[in-house]
C-alpha cells in the first residue's frame, strides 16, 4: 500500500487537489450533472480509490483531471484541479497535454481499444520515448523492451514484436501500465484496470501496481466499482454515488463500521468467505437518472432507512468520530448506520 514516506514537510502538500468539481453534460434529454461538487486529495506513495457503480460520476472526475473530457457536450462548470498547487483547469489545452504522461498518467479500462491495433506493441512503447525524450529507434526500443520487463511481461525482447490482439487480457494490462509509468509520472490514475479479468489475474494486476507504487513514491487513484479490489490496496476511499461524494475513510474503518447507508449496503452485497451460505442483501432499484436526480439525498429512493427529511433536504458531508478528522459522511442518520454496519 503506502510507499517509503515522503521527506519531513512534503507530507502534507499533496500531489494532486480536486476542489469542488463541477462536471456537466449538455444533453437533448437537459443537462446532466455528472460530478456534483467532488473534493479530494492525493498525496506522493498513497492509493486513493473512487468507489461507486457504473454512472456515479467516477470516470468523467477521473477524465476532467486528464483533460480528456469531450468538449463539448461536456463542460467543467466549478471548481480546481491543482497539480503540485498549479491549476489544470486554467492552462490552455497545449499545456494541459505536456503534463500528460510526464506528469499524470492514466491506465485505462479497456487496453484493447486504448491500443493501436495495427501497430506492436514495442512501437507503441517506443514512440513514448522518441517523441517526448527524444530518443533514437534503437535506445527507445530498448527503453521499451526494459518497460516490458519491469511489468513482468515474460520473452519481453520478442514479444516487442508482437501486436495487441496477440496478448492476453492480463498481458494487455500490463502494456497499457507500462506505457503509464514510461514516462515516470507523479501520479497514475488506473479507471478500473481489472474489469473482464479473472480473480487471479486481477489479484496479479494489482500486486504489480502496488509494487511499482512502493518503487517510484507516486500518487495512485484507483477508480473501481470492486471492493474486494480496494480492500486489498487502498489507503484511502471516496465512496461516489450521483456524482457526489457520500462518505470518505481510510479504508479499515469503512469496511468494519461503514458510515453511509449506500456504503453499508455495497458491503452486503458483496459474498464473505467467512460467512459461508450467508445470504446477500442486494441494494433495491437503480442508481438515479441525472438528468432529472430524485430531491433531497439522491440516495433516499433505494435507502432502508429514508425518513421525511431524506425527501427534501441535501446531506452535508460532515465529520465522523472516532478518530477526529478522518473521515465523513453525507447522512441524516449517521450514527444508525454505524450501529447498523457494526452488526453486520
Amino acid at each position: 500500500m503506502t510507499a517509503t514516506a515522503p521527506a519531513t514537510g512534503e507530507a502534507d502538500t499533496p500531489l494532486l487537489e480536486v476542489d469542488d468539481l463541477h462536471v456537466e453534460f449538455r444533453t437533448s434529454r437537459g443537462t446532466v450533472r455528472a460530478v456534483n461538487g467532488l473534493s479530494y486529495t492525493l498525496h506522493a506513495g498513497e492509493t486513493l480509490a473512487l468507489l461507486g457503480e457504473s454512472g456515479s460520476g467516477k470516470s468523467v472526475a477521473a477524465q476532467a483531471v486528464m483533460g480528456l473530457l469531450p468538449t463539448p457536450p461536456a463542460r467543467i462548470t466549478r471548481g480546481a484541479v491543482r497539480l503540485h498547487g498549479r491549476d489544470l483547469l486554467q492552462l490552455p489545452d497545449s499545456e494541459h497535454r505536456k503534463l500528460r504522461g510526464t506528469k499524470i498518467a492514466m491506465v485505462f479500462q479497456d487496453a484493447l481499444s486504448a491500443l493501436n491495433p495495427v501497430l506492436t506493441v514495442g512501437t507503441q512503447l517506443s514512440e513514448m520515448f522518441r517523441v517526448h525524450r527524444g530518443l533514437r529507434r534503437k535506445e527507445a526500443r530498448t527503453k521499451a523492451i526494459e518497460l516490458m520487463d519491469r511489468v513482468r511481461i515474460p520473452a519481453a525482447a520478442r514479444r516487442a514484436d508482437d501486436y495487441p490482439h496477440q496478448f492476453s487480457g492480463g498481458m494487455r494490462q500490463r502494456v497499457m501500465i507500462a506505457m503509464a509509468l514510461a514516462l515516470d509520472p507523479d501520479i497514475v490514475i488506473a479507471d478500473e484496470p481489472t474489469t473482464a479479468l479473472d480473480v487471479t489475474v486481477q489479484a496479479q494486476i494489482m500486486r504489480l501496481l502496488a509494487e511499482l507504487q512502493q518503487e517510484t513514491a507516486m500518487g495512485l487513484l484507483l477508480i473501481t466499482h470492486d471492493l474486494g479490489v480496494v480492500a486489498s490496496v487502498a489507503d484511502r476511499i471516496t465512496v461516489m454515488y450521483a456524482g457526489r461524494a457520500v462518505e470518505e475513510s481510510d479504508a479499515p474503518p469503512l469496511y468494519t463500521a461503514p458510515a453511509h447507508p449506500y456504503t453499508l449496503g455495497l458491503l452486503n452485497s458483496v459474498p464473505r468467505l467467512d460467512r459461508p451460505g450467508q445470504r446477500l442483501h442486494p441494494i433495491p432499484g437503480t442508481p438515479p437518472d441525472l438528468a432529472d436526480p430524485p430531491t433531497g439525498c439522491a440516495f433516499h429512493p433505494r435507502c432502508p432507512q429514508t425518513q421525511t427529511r431524506c425527501t427534501h433536504e441535501i446531506p452535508a458531508l460532515l465529520p465522523v468520530g472516532p478518530p477526529p478528522g478522518k473521515r465523513r459522511s453525507a447522512c441524516h442518520f449517521t450514527e444508525e448506520v454505524l450501529n447498523r454496519g457494526g452488526q453486520r
